[in-house]
């Protein structure tokens, strides 16, 4: 969450410096205000054609995803992944922010349920902390049930902690059958 917190900040003070100098281009070829407004516009507006295209191309992506590309994603573009699949199957996704989030980086919500979830993109075993952590979230986020996904799988003290907590493990096998479901 931090390193987007700061490329937003570097992205933002680079906005209007690239307008200054789109505009002194429009200015230095047209030597009139429309012509550098229409060159701040047009350029505006291609910019923002760009960031819908790149925007709906990682969407688009994100949804195809099988297990392989997962197991390639950050934390974070797992945890959008699974805001696609959860969405998929009828729930309505809010995410918690990165830092300070009580142990869930999901939250669904249906008719009857509130689900806190825990997104665990791991090459080993999820352990007991994991499920400490989602465990924590429950009253935290008012929640019903607790979920804790990964795509991997879990240590057998984590499913026993899970059990004993009835909180819900979602291992590599359950998501690729989730996945498949999906389609």
């Amino acid at each position: 969450m931090q390193k987007r917190k700061e490329k937003k900040k570097k992205r933002i003070r680079l906005f209007p410096i690239m307008i200054i100098l789109i505009g002194s281009v429009g200015w230095y070829y047209t030597q009139t205000i429309e012509g550098t407004l229409f060159t701040v516009i047009g350029f505006s507006f291609l910019l923002l054609i760009f960031k819908l295209w790149r925007g709906t191309s990682n969407y688009r992506r994100l949804k195809r995803a099988g297990i392989k590309e997962i197991d390639e994603m950050s934390g974070e573009e797992f945890e959008q992944f699974l805001g696609f699949l959860f969405e998929k199957r009828g729930f309505k996704v809010s995410y918690t922010k990165a830092s300070g989030d009580y142990g869930a980086d999901l939250i669904l919500k249906d008719r009857d349920d509130v689900i806190a979830v825990q997104a665990k993109r791991y090459s080993g075993t999820v352990g007991v902390k994991a499920v400490q952590e989602i465990i924590g979230a429950l009253k935290m986020y008012e929640a019903t049930q607790g979920w804790v996904v990964t795509n991997s799988y879990f240590t057998k003290q984590a499913e026993k902690l899970a059990e004993s907590n009835e909180v819900y493990l979602i291992d590599r096998d359950e998501l690729i059958d989730m996945i498949l479901k999906k389609r």
